[in-house]
């Protein structure tokens, strides 16, 4: 009996902490160093783990999220250079996905590449980040980017829930203009840190992010219910976004965005009618001018 019961409660206490909050993220990090010879690789092996645990161990933000619902991301870190003083300079690949309902499919949501990622790291550092103040240009670009991630997942899900999380960023941003770090800055480079915050809560963004909820959770979300409906939708908002990026094209987040889906986009207009195929390759061929070739499939 006194097994059985103390069976019964090691359950109930697995199914409890089943259902306590869990980080919003779940992230994984590799760090490449394969250009750099004659190091010690302990201090790279250190680093991913330590953005790792930074990445996944923090609460980013208040929303409540079950372990099973953890945003699934990615980062790649290429060291480019690496120095004795422990100074490193890098190129950063972020990847996000998103789960689509009812199915096994996991929609890639957000891709980005920051060519300007440098920062100074010791061997069993501990990562910090504190909201208030500009820290290690290292644990700002992760956080940064880490809230570009939420907000992004959360607009999928509501329109314009993104908004907290992009503010974070935004705030990392502005804190950043005391220093002399790169990625930063307005007009330093049009697809840097700033750039892509910028182009995501500026006004004229609004038609893009609203889209971006209709293309998930009433475009993919519903697609096995009827796929001909839900392509429709995801079809009908693509001129407006084309006027807007030939109005706005330094926006940069609506080519980044088309530039994630396009193979999808592909596979769900394989299916469609002429007119869907031309709609889709009409507008994604301005959006995407260096990547004609790969819309051939939608002629």
């Amino acid at each position: 009996m006194q097994l059985f019961k103390q069976l019964i409660v090691g359950l109930l206490f697995l199914c409890c902490c089943s259902l306590l909050p869990a980080q919003e993220l779940n992230c994984k990090v590799t760090v490449n160093s394969d250009q750099i010879q004659g190091t010690n690789r302990s201090i790279f092996d250190a680093l991913q783990q330590s953005i790792t645990e930074f990445m996944n161990e923090r609460r980013w933000t208040d929303y409540e999220f079950l372990t099973e619902e953890r945003i699934e991301c990615s980062l790649y870190l290429v060291v480019k250079n690496y120095n004795n003083s422990n100074s490193f300079a890098a190129e950063l690949q972020v990847q996000s996905t998103r789960p689509i309902y009812n199915s096994n499919y996991k929609s890639p949501i957000f891709s980005f590449k920051d060519p300007t990622v440098s920062f100074s790291y010791n061997e069993g550092d501990a990562l910090t980040f504190d909201e208030t103040s500009f820290g290690n240009n290292l644990t700002e670009i992760l956080a940064y980017y880490a809230y570009i991630i939420i907000g992004t997942d959360c607009d999928s899900f509501a329109p314009l829930g993104g908004t907290p999380a992009y503010k974070k960023a935004e705030n990392i941003v502005n804190l950043a203009q005391s220093t002399n770090e790169q990625g930063w800055r307005a007009f330093e480079d049009g697809r840097n840190r700033y750039a892509l915050i910028t182009s995501i809560l500026e006004d004229v963004a609004k038609p893009y992010r609203q889209y971006v909820y209709t293309y998930h959770r009433l475009g993919l979300d519903e697609m096995g219910i009827s796929a001909d409906k839900t392509r429709a939708k995801i079809t009908q908002e693509i001129p407006a976004l084309k006027e807007i990026f030939k109005e706005h094209p330094s926006n940069i987040i609506i080519n980044a965005f088309f530039e994630t889906k396009l193979d999808e986009l592909i596979n769900i207009y394989s299916k469609g009618t002429v007119a869907e195929r031309k709609t889709a390759y009409d507008n994604l061929s301005y959006i995407l001018p260096t990547l004609q070739h790969k819309l051939e499939p939608l002629k």
